[in-house]
């Protein structure tokens, strides 16, 4: 082979394998948040003015705050693209400071973010939002309201605790169960799940697509990629410990240059 057809052919692989090696490692980090406020009272809550911070990072650093259904769509496949710098917000439980902390910002910034709700607290627990706060905050276009199974059970808990029949009547009602009341009372299909305490295995993820979910995340502190499977999609834990520096590392994290 002359010199010079040697050196096109390598060209042309090295060009190729880079597309292909691009196409694998696109990464999409998936934030899950839990409690804001003044102070962070504990590890799960985040201080309003650091939840600030981090917005204005990720605006400052070109990054997008897409939706969780764009990002799954095109972890799936449905969408051949998204922003190269992408990032998906969530938080889990349904806590008030959500209402009260939380959602200014998130209008400030008009960024979406999806709220995974266990409906046994909701109008009920003290701590939890109620369902016209839920609705109040759909109606602004920025939340999503999804489901955080009925009322965030510890699943190899009950699993020890209960029979093999009485188990799975225990997950349909938590699966089935918390879709059915959150469609009724939102008003609009439910879809996705997030893993109560992170917790899934194959026997959940079986029963959680024939309760009709199409996606389900957990807390397995990594970027998503086309090669998870949707019924175990990884979301990083946000918590107050994390300095501005550290979020930083969390978003870049095996980051491919494009």
């Amino acid at each position: 082979m002359a010199l010079s057809s040697m050196y096109l052919f390598l060209v042309i692989f090295l060009f190729t394998d880079f597309l292909r090696g691009d196409t694998i490692e696109k990464k999409v980090p998936i934030l899950c948040y839990h409690r804001f406020g003044t102070e962070a009272s504990d590890a799960m809550t985040i201080k309003t003015d650091a939840f600030a911070q981090q917005l204005a990072w990720l605006k400052s650093n070109g990054y997008t705050v897409v939706s969780l259904e764009s990002a799954i769509k095109y972890l799936k496949g449905e969408t051949e693209s998204i922003p190269s710098k992408s990032v998906v917000l969530t938080v889990d439980d349904g806590h008030k400071s959500v209402y009260a902390h939380m959602a200014p910002l998130v209008i400030k910034y008009r960024i979406p973010v999806t709220l995974f709700i266990y409906p046994s607290a909701i109008s009920n627990a003290k701590y939890a939002m109620t369902w016209e706060q839920l609705r109040e905050l759909e109606a602004t276009t920025f939340f999503r309201v999804e489901s955080h199974t009925y009322w965030h059970p510890h699943f190899k808990q009950e699993k020890k605790k209960l029979s093999s029949s009485e188990y799975a009547k225990f997950v349909d009602r938590q699966l089935r169960g918390a879709r059915q009341i959150l469609e009724e009372k939102m008003g609009h299909e439910v879809t996705y799940l997030a893993w109560a305490f992170g917790i899934y295995d194959d026997e959940l993820e079986a029963k959680a697509i024939h309760a009709g979910y199409s996606a389900a995340l957990t807390i397995d502190d990594r970027h998503a990629t086309p090669k998870d499977s949707m019924m175990a999609i990884p979301r990083y834990m946000i918590v107050s410990k994390y300095d501005i520096k550290a979020f930083g590392k969390i978003i870049n994290k095996d980051r491919r240059r494009k």
